[in-house]
């Protein structure tokens, strides 16, 4: 360390993204504090990915077990189902405690300086940070800013927190209305309309865009209403707007054509969860202290090393990771981006991979892709003139999906036909989320179709879905 500075490096935010690199930095041996004005873990643990997932397992089952159908198709007949909404709120709020609890002892035993308080940039390699006894200023030889981000609510649409709320609310499941209204039909809202129809509610989704899940690859969107959407207590709304959104006992939205923005509808609901996405958490930072400004939607630029950008140039020694860049607005890319930002603080020269980093939603059953969906490949392809091929595998021609009786689901796999390289993967089906990691470390090397072909899977196993659609494609090109 040099002794000009106090740390080495400074991390403001202690989100998935800020524990991440605050870990690779200790053992990379950079002297390091932490700065956090909430909760360790950050979104994710707290108000995101573990407390949903831990409502979505519990859910699951719930839904699992009210199939009588399926139960029956494996010679399983059990009685009535029924559940604790308290009980099965305390496994999140638990399971968020653990893990919060695992992420501050990982910091104390290597001896990462964790400081209460609000952290923002106060100068070339200063940081200012606002605790309760007051202002104290560190000197760093690098900044790395992790503020993550908070809930968008668009214009119009009351929040009062208990019957028009965000996802940060709807984690803690404090009620289970008998009509709720989603606004959003993108992770958030997919999980919840899992959660809440599993539960015993009534759902009405209402997506803006002209199709639900814009997000996905257009096949496995269609196919995700079928068997997601169709099947459940689920009415949907596209091409549409909730113009306005008043809390109280009912809700009442306002229902616009997304185009005219003519009112067309009026509901009322017993509660609505907006999950129209997530906006930059970049105010307050002390940016305007090195004459950084954020983008028109808040976010902080940076270059595939992690470094903050202006004006096209790599401002010195201050670094950004996480939802405040708008890369990829996921947790395990966050601490993807923390590691690579702390390598290039060491000297070594890294980059990240986007197109490698997989994601997933946690339905039942589950979808996951990686990479580029088709149009976007056939957008590339044109560009840099090659040709796209997919091909397409189905669940119900596994023997592990046969065995289980979990047969709805499809992997379909986009490359190019000249070379056979893997442009993207996208799954839809039971632990899907588990079998895209294979997929991913594959287009992380470029693999092609030919080569992974030859590889050898486990029998029977879900993962001979990819397995059986590489030969597919290995024939067609």
């Amino acid at each position: 360390m040099s002794e000009q500075f106090d740390y080495d490096l400074v991390i403001i935010g202690a989100g998935v993204g800020g524990h991440g690199a605050a870990l690779h930095a200790v053992k990379s041996g950079l002297k390091t504090a932490i700065i956090e004005a909430k909760d360790m873990g950050g979104t994710c643990v707290n108000r995101g990915c573990i407390p949903s997932k831990a409502l979505l397992a519990a859910s699951g089952r719930v839904r699992e077990f009210k199939d009588s159908h399926h139960l029956e198709s494996l010679g399983i007949s059990i009685g009535e189902v029924g559940f604790q909404r308290e009980a099965i709120a305390s496994h999140a709020t638990n399971l968020v405690s653990k893990i919060r609890g695992d992420l501050t002892n990982s910091l104390k035993r290597l001896a990462v300086e964790t400081i209460k308080g609000w952290g923002k940039v106060a100068g070339q390699q200063k940081v200012s940070v606002i605790t309760e006894s007051g202002e104290r200023i560190l000197t760093a030889r690098d900044i790395l800013l992790c503020p993550g981000s908070v809930p968008f609510v668009p214009p119009g649409i009351e929040i009062d927190h208990k019957t028009v709320f965000t996802s940060d609310d709807a984690v803690k499941l404090e009620t289970i209305p008998q009509w709720m209204a989603i606004i959003g039909s993108g992770y958030i809202g997919l999980e919840f309309s899992d959660i809440y129809t599993a539960l015993g509610s009534e759902v009405t989704i209402i997506e803006a865009l002209d199709n639900l899940m814009p997000g996905f690859d257009p096949e496995i969107s269609k196919l995700a209403e079928r068997i997601l959407i169709k099947p459940r207590d689920i009415e949907t709304y596209v091409g549409t707007l909730a113009k306005t959104v008043k809390p109280g006992s009912p809700v009442v939205i306002e229902l616009a054509d997304a185009k005219t923005k003519e009112v067309i509808e009026t509901l009322e609901v017993d509660a609505c969860l907006v999950a129209t996405g997530r906006i930059p958490a970049t105010k307050n930072l002390g940016l305007e202290t090195v004459d950084v400004q954020t983008d028109r939607r808040g976010f902080i630029e940076v270059n595939d090393r992690m470094a903050v950008i202006k004006d096209g140039q790599v401002v010195p020694h201050l670094w950004a990771v996480g939802d405040a860049t708008g890369k990829m607005m996921l947790a395990h890319a966050a601490s993807g981006q923390g590691v690579i930002a702390v390598e290039n603080i060491c000297g070594q020269d890294k980059t990240i991979d986007y197109r490698s980093i997989p994601a997933a939603a946690f339905t039942h059953p589950e979808i996951s892709y990686v990479g580029l969906s088709e149009p976007q490949a056939r957008e590339l392809g044109q560009k840099e003139g090659w040709q796209v091929s997919t091909v397409k595998t189905y669940y119900k021609g596994n023997s592990k999906a046969l065995a289980e009786g979990e047969t709805e689901g499809m992997a379909k796999v986009v490359y190019r036909q000249d070379t056979g390289e893997v442009l993207g993967v996208h799954i839809i089906g039971i632990h899907a989320s588990d079998l895209i990691q294979e997929a991913a470390n594959a287009i992380s090397k470029r693999e092609t179709v030919q080569n992974l072909a030859f590889n050898i899977h486990t029998h029977p196993t879900l993962s001979e879905v990819l397995d059986e659609a590489y030969k597919r494609a290995q024939v067609a090109v």
